[in-house]
């Protein structure tokens, strides 16, 4: 999200403190343009040297967000000289573990987790910890249909020293593996990270998708950063591990991440908005009228009950902006943390989960002949169907049916060369559009030994 910088970098930092988190910009020298866009609504001051990031944050529950900056480098006060470990930590130290493993690499959405402020002898808390943050995250729809999309792995950074700097007093001062700590740019609640060493243990995982920071503390607090990273990973969430509301925190991060979604919350100095037509599926310059004449954005959802309350409409105000801009429904997580995503926000999350995985994928390899009596088994999701093929021609028969032999499909032994192919298509009926439901579809073909 940008608002009132003059020069864009692909970064993003969401700051939260009173148990509301949103994201933010993030720029290298963050300049003020006329509107104002500082904490209380002053201009901010020149950014220090190296450069900072641009933050948002609430100051308390139901308060509208305001801006700060940090430093783009650990604090100084942070630092130290010594961050040798011992020959038995270092052994420890990049562990890469499979916490749930759904299916191949590249057919799932791959969920890092990366522990800080756990030493090596704590390393099994960091693993319990974040199983209990995943179920906090994937119990929050559209999540919990899709929890077979997601592959969940765990990195082991071994820290010096056990907790987070700012943990419980500003004073406090921990020396761990990532650097996070609370009182970021002097705000209790904001937990920042050292975003370059989180990557170089992000990219001892295969193929990060999305990479949440859980720090070990019991203390609210988190950020978001949506980052262009030379892993490939679509965005960094920080947590609190043993806060029962701080995966909200990366809950709303993939709403930007993995969703292409707007924030739909306002700043009154903002006024009217006068752009072009946003390009995300949860803003619009249109009206409700207007949508439904010329068929776009999410005309498909108006007049439908929203899970996150009240009916699908266009309602103004969102994208920073008062005026002269609309978002789908009142109050939804991309409003207002603890709230459910909006119907056309559910529905861009789970084509966003189809970009990273597939509605198919097989234990059984693609790439070399198998046998007729060779068992083919594919994983769908429960809102799948699935269609069997032998050489273009549907088995009808074994419609459903996810494991299965070229044999029992009616492949027989006589010299010739037979393609099995397994087609699933997710029939949920929350992804509307045309275009994203062609993410809902895949396929798997194997060709059969002679």
């Amino acid at each position: 999200m940008r608002r009132h910088i003059r020069r864009r970098v692909p970064f993003r930092i969401a700051a939260t403190t009173g148990g509301i988190a949103l994201a933010a910009a993030l720029t290298a020298t963050a300049t003020a343009t006329p509107g104002g866009s500082g904490g209380s609504g002053d201009t901010p001051s020149a950014a220090p040297a190296g450069g900072t990031h641009e933050v948002e944050y609430f100051s308390r529950p139901g308060a509208h967000p305001r801006h700060t900056e940090v430093p783009a480098a650990t604090p100084e006060r942070l630092t130290r000289a010594d961050r040798s470990l011992s020959a038995a930590e270092k052994a420890d130290d990049g562990d890469v573990g499979s916490v749930i493993r759904k299916g191949p690499v590249g057919d799932k959405v791959d969920v890092v987790f990366i522990g800080d402020g756990y030493t090596a002898s704590q390393q099994e808390d960091f693993h319990t910890d974040l199983r209990a943050k995943w179920q906090e995250m994937s119990a929050v729809e559209p999540y919990a249909s899709y929890r077979d999309l997601f592959n969940v792995w765990s990195v082991d950074a071994v820290s010096n020293q056990s907790g987070v700097s700012g943990d419980p007093g500003k004073d406090v001062v921990k020396d761990t593996a990532l650097d996070s700590y609370f009182w970021c740019d002097d705000l209790e609640r904001l937990l920042c990270v050292d975003t370059d060493k989180v990557e170089s243990y992000a990219a001892k995982a295969p193929q990060a998708d999305l990479v949440v920071v859980l720090s070990n503390s019991a203390k609210y607090g988190g950020a978001g950063y949506t980052v262009t990273s030379q892993v490939g990973y679509d965005g960094v969430a920080t947590a609190s591990s043993d806060h029962a509301d701080s995966d909200q925190v990366a809950v709303h991060e993939t709403g930007h991440s993995l969703g292409k979604l707007a924030d739909e919350y306002v700043y009154p100095d903002n006024g009217t908005y006068t752009g072009a037509e946003p390009e995300e599926a949860n803003a619009s310059t249109l009206s409700a009228d207007q949508m439904a004449d010329q068929r776009t954005k999410w005309y498909r959802w108006l007049g439908r009950t929203s899970p996150d309350g009240g009916t699908v409409g266009a309602y103004e105000g969102g994208r920073y902006y008062p005026k002269g801009i609309n978002r789908p429904t009142e109050n939804s997580i991309m409003r207002t943390l603890g709230r459910e995503f909006s119907l056309p926000g559910r529905e861009a999350m789970i084509a966003g989960f189809y970009r990273h995985a597939s509605v198919i994928s097989s234990p059984t390899p693609t790439d070399e002949p198998v046998g007729r009596k060779t068992t083919l088994t594919v994983h769908i999701p429960k809102k799948a169907s699935l269609k069997w093929y032998v050489d273009g021609d549907e088995v009808r028969s074994a419609r459903g049916r996810k494991s299965i032999t070229p044999a029992s499909l009616g492949v027989r032994t006589d010299g010739k060369s037979h393609k099995v192919k397994a087609k699933a298509t997710d029939t949920t009926a929350a992804v509307k559009d045309p275009a994203l439901r062609k993410l809902l579809k895949d396929s798997r073909t194997w060709k059969v030994a002679r």
